[in-house]
């Protein structure tokens, strides 16, 4: 589909996912504050990053921890620190809009995952990433129709 045939909201979410991803994997890897990784970009791009990838970057850093722990739970014989920091960041954007933004349909969140694995990870990643998920967005659906 042609850029001119993409609603905003389609291509900026998408964006909004890859930025988050990479400020996160910048910093598993360089243990730099998240404001100065933003503050780079934001210098680089000459603006501001986009509140959708705000949120997701501030939503994954305050639940590092429990986002963390699903991903452990569901990766059968896994622990999300074992993972590469990659395919680990991907998963905890993903899980982070599975458990805090409703109105982004499961498939979405995990389409979206799977999408950035395949363009930024090994062949085994998105098959991967996509199970996990798929056993998270089982584990909240079944949850939260129990609340």
């Amino acid at each position: 589909m042609s850029q001119a045939g993409r609603t905003p909201g389609q291509e900026g979410r998408r964006a909004g996912r890859t930025q988050a991803v990479v400020l996160l994997y910048q910093h598993d890897l360089t243990d730099l504050p998240m404001e100065q990784l933003i503050g780079n970009v934001e210098r680089d791009r000459g603006r501001p990053i986009d509140e959708f990838t705000r949120a997701l970057v501030d939503g994954v850093s305050v639940d590092t921890l429990s986002v963390d722990a699903l991903i452990s739970s569901a990766a059968e014989g896994w622990t999300a620190d074992r993972l590469a920091p990659l395919e680990r960041n991907i998963l905890r954007v993903a899980v982070h809009e599975l458990l805090d933004w409703p109105e982004v349909p499961a498939a979405v969140s995990i389409n979206e995952a799977v999408e950035l694995a395949k363009i930024y990870c090994g062949a085994e990643a998105p098959a991967f990433i996509n199970g996990i998920l798929g056993r998270i967005a089982r584990e909240v659906r079944a949850s939260e129709q129990n609340a």
